[in-house]
């Protein structure tokens, strides 16, 4: 089935209270949400899950999952990859894992407005992005990690640099909410962009056996227009099992709902909205009796696995209904149409068509339409 395709809406109905008290059951006093009972924490994840917290309105409870980032944020900006209970438990500082707190925070105040929350965590997003930004190469690609002897592994990955890109964009529409000027951010973002974009062989060609690596680049925005309809057309049918769900490697039968969710974003940000919910519609009866979502499932034998009620998946089925239904106004940010049509964005076009920005003063109050 190539992108192109239209496709008649398919309705999938999604519980989105029922998904988010599955998360709240499982969020900690200290406002940390681990993957599931008795599972680690990372960051990335810890924010995926937020989100859906604000999506679903439980808004005091979001904000609890930012500060618990902000009180565990190292003091170079960034976080470990993994903790349990507030103990670390890999001591590795991955730069997408570091910079992803901008998208959380930017598509919490898109649906709430809150402009004091932004100024409170303006401190935190802004260290963690430039930890990530100091682990760009000189030809855009940012390295993955800093070891825990704290030193930079030099291995770039698409789709961690992919969501890099979307942080960069995050952040820097909350520094322009706030007045700040950052043009270090808006250059380095151009690069990035350019090497996602242009220069595939910066990045570790083993990841794209990983269905991520085929659609982050379209689903952050890096790739739009005719670039992201030629990318997912060319690995569709390596990844997509019709009927069932998006393959997590192309080389196993195992499909997942986040990987099939997150395909569902990145079609509906393109525009391919009939597509999308079309996509969606496949994970519909994928649910443990309690109505959540399975992480994955092996095919043709339907074995669930694994077996664990995942914060995160949950949270990833929330984004993908509320960008199809539009619930929350969060439903916007992976729509590459809102990012092209912001003020933002305006400024930016000088960047990518190679001429100097230079920011003005008067142009720091500037906000986001819509």
């Amino acid at each position: 089935m190539g992108v192109g395709t239209s496709m008649a809406v398919h309705g999938h109905a999604v519980d989105m209270n029922l998904l988010a008290d599955s998360i709240l059951n499982l969020q900690l006093s200290t406002g940390e949400i681990p993957w599931h009972k008795g599972g680690k924490t990372d960051p990335w994840d810890h924010v995926e899950a937020a989100m859906g917290l604000s999506i679903a309105g439980s808004m005091d409870e979001a904000k609890k999952a930012y500060e618990w980032m902000a009180d565990f944020q190292n003091d170079d900006g960034s976080w470990y990859s993994a903790y349990k209970n507030g103990e670390p438990e890999d001591r590795t500082k991955e730069s997408n894992m570091s910079s992803y707190i901008a998208v959380g925070v930017f598509h919490h105040y898109l649906i709430t407005r809150d402009k004091q929350f932004l100024r409170s965590m303006w401190t935190t997003v802004n260290r963690g992005i430039d930890f990530s930004l100091g682990m760009q190469a000189p030809s855009g690609e940012i390295y993955w990690a800093r070891n825990p002897e704290d030193q930079i592994d030099t291995m770039a990955l698409l789709t961690g640099s992919s969501s890099i890109f979307l942080s960069i964009r995050c952040a820097l529409a909350i520094a322009y909410i706030l007045g700040k000027s950052r043009p270090q951010w808006e250059k380095a973002m151009v690069r990035l962009r350019e090497a996602i974009r242009f220069r595939p062989h910066l990045f570790n060609r083993e990841k794209a056996r990983f269905s991520m690596d085929w659609y982050y680049p379209v689903l952050s925005g890096a790739m739009t227009g005719l670039q992201a309809i030629k990318r997912i057309e060319k690995s569709w049918d390596t990844f997509a099992v019709e009927g069932l769900g998006i393959r997590c490697v192309s080389d196993r039968p195992w499909v997942t709902m986040a990987e099939t969710s997150e395909l569902t974003l990145a079609l509906a940000g393109m525009g391919k909205r009939d597509l999308a919910a079309h996509v969606f519609s496949w994970i519909s009866d994928k649910r443990f009796g309690d109505g959540t979502y399975w992480c994955g499932v092996t095919f043709p034998d339907g074995v669930i696995w694994p077996e664990d009620k995942i914060t995160w998946t949950n949270a990833v089925v929330m984004m993908a209904h509320d960008a199809l239904v539009g619930i929350t106004a969060g439903s916007n940010i992976f729509n590459h149409s809102f990012w092209e049509s912001t003020t933002i964005s305006q400024r930016h076009r000088s960047l990518f068509i190679g001429e100097n920005l230079r920011i003005e003063s008067s142009d720091h109050t500037a906000e986001m339409r819509g």
